[in-house]
């Protein structure tokens, strides 16, 4: 027969010993639980314009000066890999805010492109992937510092010129497109690729390139139980209509 006086122990280590379990059930959750996910890299979106060859617009139509307007999307892509587990889950942020302008000439053979640049605001980019048991959102914060964003608060693509087929006013082309992207005060030659296709009375550019963030001075996150890969998927989903 168990003393009276111990019961209470006995019964107080008990409780210690289910609540000792609880936290570690949830720190398994938080870890390392399979229940993570993260939205599909970013494409071209809208419904494109059904317009027959015949009614496309006319290289007049498409010439001129064009800027970034609503709806425009751009943010990254980058592995961690948890303590514990051996496949990596995909941290993804995005941002809207999104600025640029470009110019368009050519003729009925093809498009020109040239003074392009975009300029994405970094200090407003949000995670958008999930993690059963973890405020992802954490992370912003942690990303912020480790670009520096008070001191460099922008990204910029530009690109002095690209070639885009005439194909784009009846469907979807491909477009590549060779630049110089600047991120934390360093600028390195990039090439993005991209999709573009005539939405409305818009153009809508989708694409995406690949860097390692450690050439532009940026050091992996660093999160407690997390390693964070150097490379990095910059992705865009823009929309550009004329001016004026």
């Amino acid at each position: 027969m168990i003393p009276a006086m111990r019961k209470p122990i006995m019964l107080g280590a008990a409780a210690a010993l289910i609540a000792v379990t609880l936290v570690a059930g949830g720190a398994y959750l938080y870890y390392f639980s399979g229940l993570r996910t993260s939205p599909p890299e970013l494409g071209l979106s809208a419904t494109p314009s059904a317009t027959p060859a015949s009614a496309s617009p006319s290289t007049t139509g498409l010439t001129g000066t064009w800027t970034v307007t609503s709806g425009s999307i751009a943010g990254y892509r980058v592995k961690e890999l948890f303590v514990g587990q051996t496949s990596k889950h995909e941290a993804v942020a995005r941002t809207s805010t999104v600025n640029g302008s470009l110019t368009v000439s050519g003729d009925s053979g093809g498009y020109q492109v040239s003074d392009v640049t975009i300029t994405v605001g970094l200090g407003d980019l949000q995670s958008k992937d999930q993690v059963a048991g973890r405020d992802v959102s954490q992370r912003d914060g942690v990303v912020s510092r480790q670009l520096s964003v008070q001191q460099f608060p922008t990204a910029t693509f530009t690109v002095v010129s690209a070639s885009v087929p005439a194909g784009v006013t009846s469907g979807q082309v491909d477009v590549t497109a060779a630049g110089k992207l600047t991120i934390h005060g360093v600028t390195k030659d990039v090439t993005v690729k991209a999709k573009a296709q005539m939405a409305g009375d818009k153009v809508e550019i989708a694409g995406s390139t690949s860097i390692d963030m450690t050439d532009f001075g940026v050091s992996p996150p660093q999160v407690p139980f997390v390693t964070v890969d150097s490379a990095t998927t910059i992705e865009l989903d823009i929309f550009i209509i004329k001016a004026g």
